[in-house]
């Protein structure tokens, strides 16, 4: 628990997974759940300040960190966002906690979303971290999209040539560079970069996130789609780097708005890693959220 002094760590067996978790606080649950390529651990800066006020949970997705990470389906469908989803609403009613609030960066915005979706009167609040819906991104790729990121369409390619390629490369290949023309890594503590490392050395590892791409390209474009038109109720708070690529090519807060009823949002001086670049804004904004929203109900 370097990261996280204080809080204790589990594994919860959910109907797919093995889930790993820290845990720390008193007070009402939030759930935090990490991106591609890192762990819970992105979370190390956020999680302890949330903790003053919250019962903050952070979980590696399924495929990542020390959760489990099984052979993909040939329809990739035991990575699906709501498959991982469901690992999280598991992990949550195992650990006590029906309702809760829920905050996603990258990959984790996107189980975030769906997970929403699927479990609405579970969510209090949803955040989503630097990330447009998957639809609308995949939807109205060009060039500049396509090029900025590259690794979409690499891994969503037939196994195993994203793995082979991948193998030792990630995540020093993308951490601190999605976006940019060359790595800046200032912004990460070395002991979090160290646990990437380390969990990116299991091949498994590489196959599971190339999974969980793999998916978002198909089936659940196809759960996305046959969601079209439906709004989700739950408040929802976008937040992206102004230096970002989402930021720079997608209208973040009218691209949600299609998706969900109430929503808001704003953009923060840092690229893509929020979580790590602008822990300060970012835990600020999460807990005006959060109190707002507690105010009213």
């Amino acid at each position: 628990m370097r990261l996280f002094p204080g809080f204790e760590g589990g594994r919860v067996e959910t109907s797919g997974a093995t889930i790993n978790y820290v845990a720390g606080g008193a007070g009402e649950p939030v759930l935090l759940l990490h991106g591609y390529p890192e762990t819970h651990a992105c979370w190390h800066k956020i999680a302890p300040r949330l903790a003053r006020n919250y019962r903050v949970i952070c979980a590696d997705l399924r495929g990542y960190g020390d959760s489990s990470k099984p052979e993909g389906l040939p329809d990739h469908s035991n990575y699906s966002k709501r498959a991982m989803g469901l690992d999280m609403v598991e992990l949550m009613e195992t650990l006590g906690h029906e309702t809760f609030h829920l905050v996603g960066h990258d990959r984790g915005g996107r189980v975030a979303h769906r997970l929403t979706r699927d479990h609405e009167s579970r969510i209090r609040t949803l955040t989503v971290l630097d990330i447009s819906p998957t639809l609308k991104m995949f939807e109205s790729t060009d060039i500049a999209f396509a090029t900025a990121y590259y690794h979409w369409f690499l891994m969503l390619q037939p196994a195993p040539l994203p793995e082979r390629l991948l193998q030792g490369q990630i995540p020093l290949l993308l951490l601190g560079r999605v976006g940019r023309a060359e790595a800046d890594l200032s912004g990460f503590d070395q002991a979090a970069i160290d646990e990437y490392v380390r969990c990116f050395a299991d091949p498994a590892a590489i196959h599971a996130s190339c999974e969980d791409y793999r998916a978002a390209g198909t089936i659940d474009l196809e759960h996305d789609r046959a969601d079209r038109g439906k709004k989700i109720a739950t408040p929802l708070l976008t937040l992206w780097g102004a230096r970002a690529v989402v930021g720079k090519m997608f209208d973040c807060v009218a691209d949600w708005r299609e998706v969900a009823v109430n929503v808001t949002g704003r953009a923060l001086d840092c690229g893509h890693f929020i979580p790590e670049e602008a822990p300060r804004e970012t835990c600020v904004e999460i807990e005006a959220f959060i109190a707002r929203y507690e105010a009213a109900h």
